[in-house]
């Protein structure tokens, strides 16, 4: 099975650091590739972060259709590009947030978010919503370090992390922590040895679910809305992303 995990900023280490938090979660057998786009943002911290780097998911699922990959994990806790990546996929798309709650739901009855920066909590907010997980989840906080600081694993980035996740047990119910931020999977394992409670990672729990998912014959239907895109020019800095349609209702990427 070949799995690719996207990392959907530009920066390779973080890369790395999800691609060993991927390839921990699967089996043996399942061929892990952690990529970043060539292009975008060395962060995504905001919606204008996440805008660029859509076309930069797009870009690399077009890459592995066209390689045989079996099924995607989109690694960034905003989801981006989630959508569009399901027109484009054949088999599963699935992305961190989204797999972090369904998680979530089987550890416990709430769970609260910690995430990196306050401006992001809207959008936590609104996945939330969307995946109709607005019951579960009790609280959301930001530990105010920006994403790149979470590459300071070992000092001040991990404290303010910890510190954040001691405060919302202390003041509410939740049985779980949901991290908001594919760049803390690699300190999943050891905030939840610290809190003592089931500490959910996207990349992780996106990974296994992917993994299941090809494992029972699921694939994205394409019926209607996850149908492939419409084959029409696209014109200026982004003409490189243009459909094609081949004799017999086939789409060149």
């Amino acid at each position: 099975m070949r799995m690719m995990v996207i990392n959907p900023n530009t920066t390779m280490s973080m890369t790395d650091s999800i691609g060993r938090a991927a390839r921990a979660a699967v089996g043996p057998d399942v061929r892990v590739e952690a990529v970043s786009p060539g292009m975008g943002p060395v962060s995504i911290e905001g919606h204008y972060d996440e805008v660029l780097a859509s076309v930069g998911v797009v870009d690399e699922v077009r890459r592995g259709e066209a390689c045989g990959v079996d099924a995607f994990v989109i690694a960034c806790f905003g989801d981006p590009g989630l959508q569009a990546a399901r027109e484009l996929a054949s088999g599963p798309v699935v992305g961190v947030a989204e797999a972090a709650f369904r998680a979530a739901g089987f550890a416990g009855r709430s769970f609260a978010i910690v995430t990196t920066l306050g401006r992001t909590l809207g959008r936590a907010r609104d996945l939330v919503a969307e995946y109709g997980c607005e019951r579960q989840c009790v609280a959301y906080r930001a530990c105010e370090v920006p994403v790149l600081g979470l590459e300071d694993d070992e000092g001040d980035a991990y404290m303010a992390l910890e510190a954040e996740c001691d405060d919302v047990l202390r003041s509410t119910d939740a049985d779980a922590i949901v991290l908001g931020c594919a760049g803390m999977a690699k300190l999943c394992g050891r905030l939840a040895d610290h809190l003592a409670v089931p500490v959910i990672d996207g990349v992780a729990a996106g990974a296994a679910f992917a993994e299941g998912l090809v494992r029972i014959g699921m694939h994205t239907g394409k019926r209607r809305e996850f149908a492939r895109p419409i084959a029409k020019p696209v014109r200026g800095l982004l003409s490189g992303f243009s459909l094609e349609e081949l004799p017999g209702g086939r789409r060149r990427n």
